[in-house]
């Protein structure tokens, strides 16, 4: 990071080499502090990107609801014309908007947990960049008396190891890895066509067994509700 860089620069230095490079070490925190909120835009615009990734999850989340629903509803109309051949096209259809929901809805879930954390840690970097508003004087004072690059090198490893913005690193890289390794589990378990194959055929035949069953269950309750 630009100002983490150029921070660990002036710190490294001696109190000589320090005046000489830096005439006002207010402007150069004044700089650094300008750099922080560069990042911090850049952090805004990649959790808004997530929020808005859950906003569009939500929308096909409810998209697929509403479908089960018309799906039903169709299904019905039609066992009611006597219709039992679209009635049962229209189960099928219900069926697969319904494995489609669950889809949806596990992604949205997994994406709102990921944005509540980015969304934490957008909050910390705020706090962080605020409190460095707040300390710029101090920083200024304590610029000016230090004796030695040792007491200065050890004031900024302790500043560094709790950096906002090193944590914020460890968690995307955290985020990075899951995601990876979600990758290559899914990459193992496609390399066996043959299972897919056997799964597939399961598959149809459990669809075929939930969608008879499915139609015989509103057949009796739209006679119930008939007589």
């Amino acid at each position: 990071m630009k100002w983490l860089d150029s921070f660990t620069f002036v710190m490294k230095s001696s109190v000589t080499t320090l005046r000489e490079k830096i005439e006002d070490p207010e402007r150069m925190l004044h700089q650094l502090i300008c750099d922080m909120e560069e990042e911090l835009v850049t952090v805004r615009e990649a959790v808004a990107s997530a929020i808005a990734d859950e906003i569009q999850l939500s929308k096909q989340v409810d998209k697929a609801r509403a479908e089960v629903t018309t799906w039903l509803d169709r299904a019905q109309a039609a066992i009611q014309r006597d219709d039992e051949s679209g009635a049962k096209e229209a189960l099928e259809q219900k069926l697969r908007c319904e494995e489609r929901l669950t889809t949806l809805e596990s992604g949205y879930e997994s994406q709102s947990v990921q944005v509540q954390k980015l969304q934490a840690s957008y909050r910390e970097l705020e706090d962080r960049i605020q409190q460095a508003r707040h300390k710029r004087t101090l920083l200024v004072a304590r610029l000016a008396r230090a004796e030695s690059s040792e007491r200065i090198n050890n004031a900024i490893g302790r500043a560094g190891s709790s950096s906002a913005f090193a944590q914020f690193g460890r968690l995307e890289e955290r985020v990075d890895r899951a995601e990876a390794m979600s990758q290559a589990h899914d990459r193992l378990d496609g390399h066996d066509p043959a299972a897919e194959e056997l799964a597939a055929r399961f598959e149809a035949e459990e669809r075929r067994v939930k969608l008879q069953s499915e139609f015989e269950s509103l057949k009796q309750q739209l006679a119930g509700q008939e007589s």
